[in-house]
């Protein structure tokens, strides 16, 4: 079980980078933001909240949080869960398609 715990952190080691996390932090308060500014408004621009964008979205926002802030889970399953691979392209793809 160690080595899985091992690999997860050599692997998470790359993204390890101050302004990656500060990106990730301020696109996460971004979309949180607009979700409650004008959450109509926010729909509209992505196409609307479906089944699949709506739990993308906020898990996407709550694993960049929990990325930006500096938070490293001890289990590896929440690491892995947590991951900024897959969170931040989703917020980016989000954001693109409300700012474009």
């Amino acid at each position: 079980m160690s080595n899985l715990g091992d690999g997860v952190k050599r692997i998470h080691q790359w993204v390890d980078v101050g302004l990656l996390r500060l990106l990730g932090l301020v696109m996460s308060l971004a979309s949180a933001g607009l979700v409650v500014w004008d959450p109509t408004l926010f729909a509209q621009a992505i196409g609307g909240f479906g089944p699949v964008i709506s739990p993308a979205l906020i898990w996407a926002t709550c694993a960049a949080m929990v990325y930006g802030v500096g938070f490293v889970p001890k289990k590896w399953f929440w690491q892995v869960f947590f991951t900024p691979y897959l969170s931040l392209p989703i917020l980016a793809y989000i954001l693109y398609l409300r700012l474009w």
